[in-house]
């Protein structure tokens, strides 16, 4: 189903409906159908935060943002996000939440040219991160998305840092494993 938004190019959304429509955009990363992206995403969305994931989800539009929640639920179980605070102002809305899961599948990282880079393989660990998102909104829609994270302390709570020498192993052979499997 596809989503006619009732503003016009340069209207702006109230405070409520802008901070409303940025808190759904990253609840749907762990739930969302894929209309429900096309009802929340512009167009012409743009993640700046995808320089490492997929080259699908480099590209605009609700496709892209579909291809991270994708991408990220076929590396994390039971993935959910805890929103603690939303501010909005014109077209800018902030989202503070907390991302969940458990990391059951292998999270492939990709290179400028998009190809596999390094892959760290399941390690079944749980994880718990502080975020901050920012959604740029447009005609009702987010049209641009980054983010701080707190790669650093996810990556401690999942065993890749400092890695084991059994993990480094594990990860160079999966690492192995996904390129040859992308020629």
């Amino acid at each position: 189903m596809s989503y006619a938004s009732p503003l016009h190019s340069g209207q702006q959304l109230g405070q409520d409906a802008l901070t409303e429509m940025a808190r759904r955009s990253v609840g749907l990363m762990a739930t969302g159908a894929r209309a429900d992206f096309d009802a929340v995403y512009h167009p012409d969305f743009c993640n700046r935060e995808a320089s490492a994931e997929p080259p699908e989800t480099r590209g605009r539009g609700p496709a892209a943002a579909w291809a991270t929640a994708r991408w990220l639920r076929g590396s994390y179980a039971d993935l959910r996000w805890t929103v603690t605070q939303v501010f909005g102002r014109d077209d800018l809305a902030v989202v503070c939440a907390s991302m969940a899961g458990q990391h059951t599948g292998d999270v492939v990282f990709y290179d400028a040219q998009g190809r596999v880079d390094r892959v760290f393989p399941a390690t079944g660990s749980p994880f718990e991160v502080d975020q901050v998102h920012f959604c740029r909104l447009r005609d009702g829609l987010v049209v641009e998305h980054w983010a701080v994270r707190d790669d650093l302390g996810q990556a401690t709570q999942l065993g890749w840092f400092p890695p084991s020498p059994g993990y480094l192993w594990r990860c160079f052979r999966a690492t192995r494993r996904a390129r040859r499997n992308a020629r």
